[in-house]
């Protein structure tokens, strides 16, 4: 017997002004896979229709429910009030695997080149993932593809 159709999905995977169409298509793949929703707050460093995006995207766009957004507050303004949105962001203190992580959170990943301002990375919960080598970051789409495999096997339990 099939298991019922869940109203709402997975998770939503956010990217705040993105800047790389590679990334940004690599982030659409593992929504697809997942079941999650991507959503894109602009200003983008790229066009949807760039080469590199579909590319990076291959087939999988037509998996993926995609929201776009003008801005913060665009985006803000359509969260649900129960909403629970996470930055991720190196200057957190909490690992993501700690988080708790729900059906339906949100996931919240900065620009390429600077991560989430401070403005916003300080007015929300944030998590960190683990970097036992060192260095600045790592790569946005690599990120956003630990952390929402993360929140899938906490929330379904693989």
């Amino acid at each position: 017997m099939a298991e019922p159709l869940q109203a709402e999905p997975l998770l939503h995977v956010v990217l705040f002004e993105p800047e790389k169409a590679g990334n940004v298509g690599n982030v659409a793949r593992t929504c697809s896979v997942l079941g999650a929703e991507l959503h894109l707050i602009r200003p983008f460093g790229f066009h949807l229709h760039d080469r590199e995006f579909r590319r990076a995207v291959m087939d999988y766009m037509q998996g993926v429910k995609l929201h776009e957004y003008a801005g913060w507050t665009d985006f803000q303004n359509q969260l649900p009030p129960e909403a629970r949105v996470f930055a991720f962001s190196t200057h957190a203190t909490e690992y993501h695997t700690r988080a708790g992580f729900r059906r339906g959170d949100y996931l919240l990943f900065g620009p390429e080149s600077r991560g989430l301002p401070a403005w916003l990375r300080d007015a929300l919960p944030k998590l960190k993932l683990p970097q036992p080598g060192g260095g600045r970051s790592l790569n946005l789409a690599v990120a956003a593809g630990i952390a929402a495999f993360e929140a899938g096997r906490q929330i379904e339990g693989w």
